[in-house]
């Protein structure tokens, strides 16, 4: 068995079948397509699709994982890779492109032969034509949103004018702001928005400022598109907008004319959107500015450290704080909202302490949490089915939906009502009052009275939707008219039956086809008795296996007259639905409403669920402003690692206290916890701006205007950045951006380069941070060199600026004295670490033990070796080691030949040898090392 047919019986690909002449006519169709690198061009072949060219190479290497899925269409110079897709298939790649991969678009073509025309086409921003593919079985976790940027370079940085739209809300927004080389604040926003997609202007010389930007897209995983600057217009925008946008045009005007630079933005949407063209857009647009400022900002790399969104990397749904919290229970509807929170979490004192409220509500009742879990299982996703309705997308069935969810909020209501806690008033004012609103007779009730009026539920029970024959008197007089004829029909079939002599139903049946119609049907066996009066009185049909199938003029004549009626009947049907669907659409403004509300309740029960369902409890933080208080936290956990199962978390304190611990060092051993311990304070502050009660015994938090993490810089080799030049970037975003109301956490800083190189950027990166921008900051280092900055205020008198405010922590842990063996304590005590444990990790992950012998002989050596001796004017210093000052060419060319001999030790495959091959591979290089430090003093010092 060849490759191929071992591949296509496991993955079962569609037979390719197209002729001579259709190969012929589609390629010379194929040649005429624009050459689009970023688009995945699908044609529809009615059972399967195909794709072709680079495209079907991609897609056989991404989805199949081989190219033996490729066909050739064509011969010779003009053949052309082919791949055939299953429907499935089809349906996986445009969910991986769409929603999760942000670097193509997709189009879907109709035709045969030459003659093809596009029929879809989606990109990661706006999904248009391909939602119903999309969501058909998937819940919509996330609304993808369109941003365009108009930029306005200046001395001092840089104009951002932003307009973005969220074409499945339907909302449009616009802002302006200020911001730096590193567009820190462009970065925070695509986040906060769920951006997908970016459109910049065409620019003929890529200057450097464009670069940088096009990295802040990168890491945000945004899909670059560019447009021609003349779509960057705001000629008839006002005008365009009025058209778009409910209501009236004057407050469309004021608020356009408040901004220079962002109506371009938006012009540049509403054209790349093509939304003037489709009518069912007119009058449902809504428009808003959007401020930098409403929200705590987080940038891309905060968003990873934090683990705040799912990865496909998660080994399972608790890696990440999405999958955590996500006890949602509505249709879609609470996901989104969830998403949308964690990416926005509010800096407003009173809405974090609402949000607080209701989740004390909920947890405290729990009779009342576990009874609106149970109602709001039933709710669909009325935003969907709105958006589906609005788009003329949706039919009865959606109508029916979400008939189905209102009637379950009375069930919802009841369940508020019996609620006679402290906060009883304010689940009135936010939820009952407006509930009230929505479902008096001018609303909800109306709708349902025209569902309960207008809906078959009889044929509902059938999977069938259909309108009720009583909704309209035409309906009804062909209703009447179609089981009339009916009755005659079965009146025929008793009459003939008594006339052959054939026992009803048994011999004689009456079938109904879409080829004849109404007809006859006797058996083969039955056929001989009644073959005189067949060929006399009937008209013989056909004679198969099953039977043979005869009619008469009287039968085809009824027949004829009941398909008519039915056809008839199928068309009014159709005609009403349209009228019943059209009319739902304009509650359009009191589903979406409902489904605000229903969704928010969904999340805020979501998070009492976890506060209370988890083995140690999660306790409600208090709130204070930015410019007051400490960050206090007792007994803090982390959410998603003590979810794990093989985890037993041990809890510690954190105490951010303003002029004594404000900026903390935290040093101790690798694995040691130090990582943990500084990622979980930003996420039990993140948390609690979102309005979730936090895992802590006890919690007290000023709030953060912005949480900045640089934890561990992965390499961006493919971009051309290496993982020191990552980390500075990211380090240098945090010295431009933060302020004294943000909250820096930092992780192992300077490690890629030298020692002292590194050691003096992380020197500075403190002092700044302490003298200049005062943020709160838990800094976690290696350098123990470093904690002599806590006693810098002592010695004040030698510097301009005291370092107040820095205090030492260090995670724990103890050698046994005579075993030598490392335990982790994971306990974050007050104090500077006063050893450093890399040898004995380098035991924990079992190296050879001369290689951990030698490793505790150099470090030893090091430490008397200590650079102040080096410069020291004395070279012949008294003592068993003699340190003698080098020339520079001698230290140069020493220092690479130690480099060199460090590189291949590290090199050394250690874990495929066996003790004694490494002993001896050591010892050889040792030896080669001391030949060549005969004529250089440096190097005898370093052996």
């Amino acid at each position: 068995m060849d490759d191929n047919s071992v591949f296509e019986d496991q993955h079962k690909l569609p037979e390719f079948k197209l002729d001579a002449k259709q190969a012929r006519g589609f390629l010379s169709f194929y040649k005429t397509l624009p050459d689009d690198p970023r688009a995945v061009r699908f044609f529809d072949r009615r059972d399967y699709y195909t794709a072709h060219g680079e495209n079907a190479t991609f897609i056989a290497k991404t989805y199949y994982h081989t190219t033996t899925a490729l066909r050739q269409l064509g011969s010779g110079s003009d053949g052309l890779s082919s791949v055939s897709v299953s429907k499935n298939m089809f349906e996986t790649i445009t969910r991986d492109l769409l929603l999760e991969r942000t670097d193509h678009t997709l189009e879907l073509y109709e035709g045969s032969g030459s003659n093809w025309r596009l029929v879809k086409s989606g990109t990661p921003g706006n999904l248009g034509s391909f939602e119903d593919v999309l969501f058909a079985n998937n819940e919509m976790q996330d609304t993808p949103v369109v941003v365009a940027l108009c930029l306005n370079f200046r001395e001092n940085g840089c104009t951002v004018g932003l307009g973005y739209v969220d074409l499945t809300k339907r909302v449009f927004g616009l802002a302006e702001f200020l911001d730096d080389s590193h567009f820190t604040n462009v970065e925070s926003a695509l986040v906060a928005l769920s951006c997908k997609e970016c459109l910049l202007p065409v620019e003929s010389g890529k200057s450097k400022e464009f670069r940088t930007l096009h990295d802040a897209l990168t890491r945000c995983g945004v899909m670059l598109t560019e447009r021609k600057k003349t779509e960057f217009k705001t000629r008839d925008l006002v005008q365009d907008l009025g058209r778009l946008v409910k209501g009236s045009i004057e407050p469309v005007r004021d608020l356009v004319s408040g901004f220079e630079i962002a109506p371009g933005a938006l012009g540049a949407l509403l054209s790349y959107g093509e939304l003037l063209a489709d009518e069912s857009n007119y009058g449902n647009y809504s428009i808003r500015r959007y401020n930098l400022d409403s929200y705590m900002r987080l940038d891309s790399a905060a968003m990873r450290a934090l683990n705040v969104l799912e990865s496909k990397t998660d080994a399972n749904k608790n890696f990440s704080l999405f999958g955590l919290l996500n006890r949602t229970c509505t249709a879609g509807m609470g996901k989104r909202l969830l998403h949308m929170w964690l990416k926005q979490p509010l800096l407003d004192v009173n809405e974090i302490n609402t949000r607080l409220d209701f989740v004390q509500a909920f947890v405290e009742d729990t009779q009342l949490r576990q009874d609106l879990r149970q109602h709001l299982k039933r709710i669909s996703d009325i935003e969907r089915l709105m958006h589906n309705l609005e788009k003329r997308r949706g039919g009865l069935q959606h109508v029916v939906r979400l008939y189905q969810s209102s009637i379950r909020l009375p069930y919802i209501r009841k369940a508020l009502q019996q609620y006679d806690g402290q906060f009883s008033s304010l689940i009135k004012e936010r939820y009952l009052d407006p509930m009230d609103l929505l479902t008096d007779d001018n609303h909800l009730n109306k709708f349902i009275a025209l569902v309960e009026v207008s809906v078959d539920f009889d044929q509902l029970e059938n999977g069938e939707y259909m309108i009720s024959p009583s909704y309209d008197p035409a309906l009804s007089a062909l209703k009447d008219e179609q089981e009339s004829l009916e009755c005659q029909i079965q009146s025929l079939h008793k009459q003939t039956a008594f006339d052959l002599n054939l026992a009803i139903d048994k011999a004689l049946k009456l079938d109904k086809g879409t080829q004849f119609g109404h007809v006859f049907r006797i058996t083969k066996k039955e056929e001989p008795k009644i073959r005189k009066k067949l060929t006399t009185q009937f008209i013989v049909l056909e004679t198969r296996k099953d039977g043979v199938k005869f009619t008469n003029t009287k039968l085809k004549k009824l027949g004829d007259q009941y398909q008519k009626i039915l056809e008839e009947y199928k068309d009014c049907q159709k005609d009403l639905v349209n009228k019943v669907v059209q009319t739902t659409a304009t509650f359009s403004e009191v589903f979406n409403s409902l489904a605000g509300f229903l969704s928010e309740l969904d999340v805020l029960l979501s998070f009492a669920d976890l506060a209370s369902s988890c083995p140690s409890p999660y306790t409600r933080p208090e709130i204070s402003t930015p410019d007051v208080g400490d960050i206090i936290l007792e007994g803090s956990r982390h959410p998603c690692v003590e979810a794990q199962d093989w985890v037993n978390f041990i809890p510690n304190d954190c105490k951010l206290i303003r002029g004594k611990s404000w900026f903390q060092i935290i040093t101790g051993p690798n694995m040691g916890g130090k990582s943990t311990f500084i990622r979980q304070i930003g996420v039990n502050i993140l948390m609690a701006q979102v309005g979730c009660f936090v895992p802590c015994d006890k919690a007290s938090i000023s709030v953060r205007d912005c949480i900045f993490a640089r934890v561990g810089a992965g390499d961006c080799q493919l971009r051309g950045i290496s993982t020191f030049m990552q980390e500075m970037l990211e380090t240098a975003s945090i010295l431009k951006g933060a302020t004294d109301k943000s909250l820096i956490i930092i992780d192992e800083l300077g490690r890629g380069t030298s020692t002292y190189d590194g050691f003096g950027l992380a020197w500075a990166i403190c002092e700044h941070l302490v003298q200049v921008i005062r943020a709160p900051t838990l800094f976690a280092t290696h350098f123990h060199e470093l904690t002599a900055l806590a006693h810098e205020n002592a010695n004040h008198e030698l510097h301009s600026k005291q370092m107040i405010g820095v205090a030492n922590y260090h995670v724990s842990a103890h050698i046994d004295s005579s075993s030598r063996k490392l335990t982790m304590l994971y306990k974050v005590e007050p104090g500077a670490c006063d050893q450093s444990f890399g040898i004995h990790v380098a035991e924990f992950a079992n190296f050879p033990e001369s290689v951990v012998a030698l490793a505790r002989e150099k470090a030893a050596e090091l430490e008397d070796f200590s650079p102040s001796a080096v410069i020291s004017k004395d070279a012949e210093e008294v003592g068993s080691k003699r340190k003698r000052v080098s020339d520079p060419s001698d230290i140069s060319r020493g220092a690479a030949r130690a480099h060199q001999f460090l590189k291949k030790f590290s090199d050394l495959p250690l874990e495929t040898m066996n003790l004694k091959q490494a002993l001896e591979q050591v010892k050889k290089m040792k030896e080669d090392l001391e030949k060549d430090a005969v004529d250089c003093h440096w190097l005898q010092q370093f052996i």
